[in-house]
């Protein structure tokens, strides 16, 4: 085994590991903030991958180490596992663990080691693909015979009730579930739908990533605070969740609401909207009819949502105004990524005007790249 991860697991623990398996990070093409809204969403993984090479142990000890971390071994025993009780990245991954455990799965103890290239903090669900990595090994390892969609909701428990975070599943039913050269139209109330085609380079179109390099931290509260509010409004209006409202009945919905709630309940629905526009673009052999759906999906984010940053609406604006088909910001908010829809021929000329864009406002350089629609969760050797 010659991985990134089988190398860093044989310089920190000697021998070699069991197997080593691989899960992506995710753009979302459409449908933001819809996931723990029960709603639709539409996501494509990356083929930037976090791998992870394991092996057994049978003494219930645990431990962890990144090549991208601080060049230390976290230590943990299975029996001691308590959410809040794991700090900083190794958390992702021990509460896989702990999810496993309390679902009534046996484990022994595992060495692993980390080592990824799907940027972090950047809206691309390097947590998910940290934590479906371990899923997938884990499930190899001790034979749990879990499938993908099985493998996320498990990677979910751990990231709402370990770590902290109330996410929906979206991140981690795209870095389990997700199939290469498609994107997954995914209905987050049933788990079910299909995935849809999405060979946009046969037809002369890219998609670009602008990573602003401003970090986003979905733990500090801003996150937990908007789905509060969202369910808040959903009890108001009597239905289980935000998705329930019909787009015809929005008006009539927000005249139901206090004015703080009105915003919140705008975006999900008309979200949820983009998300059946844009597979039905896609159906009908329409994919450049995507650009001014992306395009209102960021004014909604901007405007109702309120998640946005100067550096993700700067790159909106000048990715649009240098020809790309539209844009728009991905993932929870408050910095991260955009993507950006783009003619092929047209590509470098969207990603200079972007840089002269950030430096003409003072801002750090934003990282481009394409995004080709990958496999989800596999293993590798």
């Amino acid at each position: 085994m010659t991985t990134a991860a089988a190398t860093a697991f044989t310089a920190r623990y000697g021998g070699s590991p069991d197997g080593v398996w691989a899960a992506p990070g995710r753009i979302n093409l459409i449908g933001e903030h819809t996931d723990y809204n029960e709603g639709f969403v539409m996501p494509a993984a990356l083929p930037h991958t976090t791998q992870v090479a394991a092996r057994r142990r049978e003494d219930g000890v645990v431990r962890l180490f990144s090549a991208q971390g601080d060049a230390e071994v976290a230590e943990l025993a299975l029996d001691a596992l308590a959410p809040g009780s794991v700090p900083g990245w190794a958390a992702y991954p021990a509460g896989v663990f702990w999810a496993l455990i309390e679902a009534g799965h046996v484990l022994g103890g595992a060495d692993l080691a980390f080592s990824s290239d799907v940027p972090t903090g950047a809206g691309l669900s390097s947590s998910a693909a940290l934590e479906c990595a371990t899923a997938i090994a884990l499930d190899d390892l001790f034979g749990l015979g879990l499938d993908a969609p099985a493998r996320a909701l498990v990677a979910q428990r751990a990231e709402n009730a370990f770590v902290g975070v109330p996410c929906g599943a979206l991140d981690q039913m795209a870095s389990s579930c997700c199939v290469a050269g498609h994107a997954h139209f995914l209905d987050t109330r049933t788990l079910t739908g299909r995935q849809v085609p999405l060979d946009l380079p046969a037809v002369g179109l890219t998609l670009l990533v602008i990573d602003t390099k401003v970090k986003h931290d979905l733990g500090d509260g801003a996150y937990a605070g908007l789905r509060a509010g969202c369910e808040r409004a959903a009890a108001l209006l009597g239905v289980q969740a935000l998705r329930d409202i019909p787009i015809a009945e929005l008006g009539t919905a927000e005249a139901q609401l206090p004015a703080e709630l009105r915003p919140l309940l705008r975006h999900v629905v008309t979200e949820d909207q983009r998300v059946l526009d844009t597979v039905a673009a896609l159906d009908a052999g329409e994919p450049r009819a995507l650009g001014p759906i992306l395009t209102a999906g960021h004014a909604s984010l901007r405007d109702d949502y309120r998640v946005s940053c100067p550096e993700t609406d700067l790159a909106v604006s000048a990715a649009n105004a240098a020809g790309a088909l539209g844009a728009r910001m991905m993932g929870g908010g408050f910095g991260g990524s955009v993507l950006a829809l783009v003619d092929t021929g047209l590509l470098e000329t969207v990603e200079r005007a972007v840089h002269a864009a950030f430096a003409e406002a003072g801002f750090g350089a934003p990282q481009t790249f394409t995004a080709t629609p990958s496999q989800g969760a596999h293993r590798v050797a």
